[in-house]
């Protein structure tokens, strides 16, 4: 295995690795959906998956991966937003 082939695969167990424990998280109670720990988790996990997908030519996969990450991306923007309004009126 080249060290590229390792880094991809890295790539793809630790993008599993997070979203499963930001679902594991939520699902316990301890992060809620506007929490931006939860949203970077999936954020880095879909890339992870983006990269492994891509790589293995799993076209769907990566591409729903590249929609999930744009989806927490556009939480934790929101999440910023809302703060920074919050912090603002004070």
């Amino acid at each position: 295995m080249t060290a590229t082939e390792f880094a991809v695969e890295a790539a793809g167990w630790a993008g599993a690795a997070l979203i499963l424990v930001a679902y594991l998280l939520l699902s316990m109670g301890r992060l809620t959906g506007q929490s931006p720990v939860y949203q970077w988790m999936n954020v880095f996990g879909a890339a992870g998956f983006v990269v492994n997908g891509w790589w293995h030519g799993a076209i769907p996969s990566a591409a729903l991966n590249v929609l999930w990450l744009l989806i927490g991306g556009f939480a934790l923007w929101r999440i910023w937003k809302k703060r920074s309004s919050s912090t603002s009126a004070t």
